[in-house]
């Protein structure tokens, strides 16, 4: 079974950095999507940034040019490096996975992080 882990979280600064980071294991291929989920106070949860294990990454128009998605596929190891962050980035962060093609639409994944919070004061 797929297990996803979150860390990095933490308070910042609105136009500061942040970098957080999910370990996956349990795959039984190399064939997979995963992906970044917030979701807000009195919000559903939203789709942040995708990237599958050829490369291909999608984005939420919110965090475009601000945020970007790595993978290292030999750890099996996502990445969101948050620049420019603003005060509604403030939420709580998911990683979640999925099958390819790469995707940011919530009910195409089936396995979720438990969930790491990021604060970004004024």
């Amino acid at each position: 079974q797929v297990q996803l882990k979150e860390s990095g979280g933490g308070s910042v600064q609105s136009g500061g950095s942040l970098r957080l980071s999910c370990t996956a294991s349990g795959y039984t291929d190399n064939f997979y999507t995963l992906g970044w989920f917030r979701q807000a106070p009195g919000k559903a949860r939203e789709g942040v940034a995708a990237i599958d294990s050829d490369g291909k990454t999608l984005y939420a128009d919110s965090v475009q040019a601000r945020f970007t998605i790595s993978l290292d596929n030999a750890r099996k190891t996502l990445y969101l490096q948050m620049d420019k962050v603003k005060t509604e980035d403030t939420a709580m962060y998911y990683c979640g996975s999925s099958n390819p093609p790469v995707t940011i639409r919530e009910p195409d994944y089936g396995y979720w992080g438990q969930g790491i919070q990021v604060t970004v004061s004024a």
